[in-house]
């Protein structure tokens, strides 16, 4: 597999970057990889989901049939594709600084039939942003289909990054007296397959329902900077031979473990509050 040539990451804006991940709180990459690419990352998903699901505890509910499933990396063909495209690595170096850390890979699916999720954030404002007004992970998604209305498309309000409130489980769920700002700016992402986007997960955001037929898988990668502890909630795993065949500038930025033989993951990122899903 072979991603789109890119131009190196330093000839990627750094204020462009910035501005939008401090910002709105989301940024993408149109035309990042290839369709087939895009396809071949599909299957991968489609085979790990179906594993899955018939493993106790392998895919985690966020919703009506809505599911996310942590993965080991090299069962994704494009894995390295992915940690070394330019603009990743570019977006990373520029919001998390040169020894920034991927700790998490997985994917969402939404199926036909699930519902919209309530308004949330992916965890906790870490005080990293909280106090010292600095976000200190990522996420990228990278979409295999798409996206049209009626799949139930990403919604994020821009800029509620920085929001803070009371009186909800972590800080994760506002109130429902909060909706009304964030259905204000509401946007619905409708990414086409190859494009691919970086967001801080503390934007509000959620998963609208899918009314369609299809469902609309998305490859998650999460990413920290150095004092960031999401890596504690994921158990990314490589086993020794494909760890030493990776490009040193995929090995120096990954938490991990080496291990013989590739063991299940036991998930522990749930998110409670998503199970019921909304009206």
């Amino acid at each position: 597999m072979s991603a789109v040539l890119q131009p190196r990451y330093d000839h990627f804006d750094t204020a462009d970057i910035m501005r939008g991940l401090y910002g709105d709180g989301i940024i993408g990459l149109k035309g990042a990889f290839e369709r087939h690419w895009v396809e071949s990352l599909r299957q991968d998903i489609d085979m790990l989901f179906a594993e899955a699901l018939r493993r106790p505890g392998g895919a985690l509910g966020r919703g009506p049939n809505r599911f996310y499933v942590e993965v080991h990396p090299e069962r994704i063909r494009g894995f390295v594709d992915l940690i070394t495209h330019p603009w990743v690595v570019a977006v990373c170096t520029a919001v998390l600084g040169p020894e920034y850390r991927i700790v998490e890979a997985g994917f969402d699916v939404p199926g036909p039939g699930a519902a919209n999720q309530p308004w949330h954030r992916d965890f906790s404002m870490p005080d990293a942003t909280r106090v010292g007004r600095r976000l200190n992970s990522l996420a990228f998604n990278i979409t295999t289909v798409d996206v049209e209305e009626d799949m139930g498309p990403f919604e994020i309000a821009p800029g509620t990054q920085w929001d803070e409130f009371e009186g909800c489980d972590k800080g994760m769920f506002p109130p429902p007296s909060h909706y009304h700002r964030y259905e204000a700016r509401a946007q619905r992402k409708y990414p086409k397959m190859g494009d691919i986007s970086a967001r801080s997960a503390l934007a509000i955001h959620r998963g609208t329902a899918n009314r369609s037929d299809k469902s609309r898988p998305v490859f998650v990668l999460g990413v920290d900077a150095p004092d960031a502890t999401n890596a504690k909630h994921h158990d990314m795993q490589f086993t020794r031979n494909y760890y030493d065949a990776l490009p040193q500038q995929a090995r120096s930025h990954l938490t991990c473990r080496i291990v013989d033989e590739l063991e299940h993951v036991v998930q522990a990122h749930t998110i409670d509050g998503l199970i019921k899903g909304v009206d």
